[in-house]
């Protein structure tokens, strides 16, 4: 039996840890992908990933079949593209020098994305001739486990790309949230820095642990927040409880506009966590391994209970 005809045609810029699973999210959707990736020694350990992360979504071995691997943007054979994704190093000048060349080989109309995690995309496609199918797509790592895809309007970007972007992710199974601006950090990284902030705080004032805040967050509200998000969740405990806490509580939160103290140490001490084998805690290469894997175990646990409960 001949194999079914591809559901669409995604070009991925960069393929990184990111653009890997990226790819695999679209395969597992029935796409057909072309990844760049300049550095061909890397491409068996990509490949690899990419293999795992279908095999996490249930998907057959045999999509990986359907992705094609090129050392340039000149390779790709953009004319039946449908959707292109950057995905290449947080590097403000790459990913413009980037967006240059896309918006010269990309057929009109085609939407082009960004995504960058800080960078807005305004900033990315300046100068752009076709800005307005611009737009920031942004995935959270682990990018095909975590469901949310950010859709952000630039201040160029034409309301027909968002929502050619926006039915693409939600045809391959992903959430797709809508931005209405442009702003540093979205939408999901503005909320989580706050919490963050204030996580980062305790420790620094001696109010706890980094071992009873993590533990704060994930067996209190963070349960309760893959039930409800924090807006549905206070709806139905009650507006005004939420008044009274928030009247007690805010002007005791810091307020700071930079890092504080021990982040600040540790990063400038190298002690960057599980990649240098140090941070609040001490790490080996099977320490990091174990926990990596515990994590995906716990957000493939998770989506499977999102998509039982719709």
């Amino acid at each position: 039996m001949p194999p079914e005809p591809a559901k669409g045609h995604a070009a991925i810029i960069g393929f990184g840890l990111m653009g890997c699973d990226i790819a695999a999210i679209f395969l597992a959707g029935g796409w057909r992908v072309t990844a760049v990736e300049p550095d061909r020694a890397s491409w068996p350990a990509r490949l690899d990933r990419v293999a795992l992360s279908l095999s996490q979504l249930g998907a057959p071995a045999a999509r990986v079949d359907a992705l094609d691997l090129v050392a340039s943007l000149e390779d790709v054979g953009f004319s039946d593209a449908d959707v292109v994704v950057e995905a290449v190093p947080e590097k403000l000048a790459l990913k413009r020098q980037v967006f240059a060349e896309l918006d010269r080989l990309v057929p009109p109309g085609v939407p082009v994305a960004s995504n960058a995690s800080g960078f807005r995309i305004t900033d990315i496609a300046e100068g752009c001739a076709t800005q307005g199918r611009m737009a920031n797509l942004h995935f959270f790592l682990p990018a095909h486990l975590v469901p949310g895809v950010e859709v952000v309007k630039g201040e160029h970007t034409e309301d027909a790309a968002c929502e050619r972007l926006a039915e693409i992710m939600a045809s391959l199974g992903r959430v797709p949230i809508r931005v209405a601006r442009d702003v540093p950090g979205f939408l999901a990284n503005r909320i989580q820095h706050a919490m963050v902030r204030e996580a980062f705080n305790a420790i620094d004032e001696g109010l706890a642990s980094p071992e009873d805040v993590d533990k704060a967050v994930r067996f209190t509200f963070g349960m309760r927040i893959m039930g409800a998000g924090p807006i549905l969740q206070k709806e139905l405990a009650g507006l005004e409880t939420q008044l009274a806490a928030a009247s007690t509580i805010y002007p005791s939160l810091t307020n700071r506009t930079t890092p504080g103290p021990t982040i600040t140490r540790l990063v400038q001490e190298g002690k960057l966590g599980a990649k240098t084998g140090e941070g609040f805690w001490h790490w080996t290469p099977e320490s990091t391994k174990a926990a990596r894997e515990k994590y995906e175990r716990m957000l493939l646990a998770a989506l499977e209970l999102l998509r039982r409960e719709g």
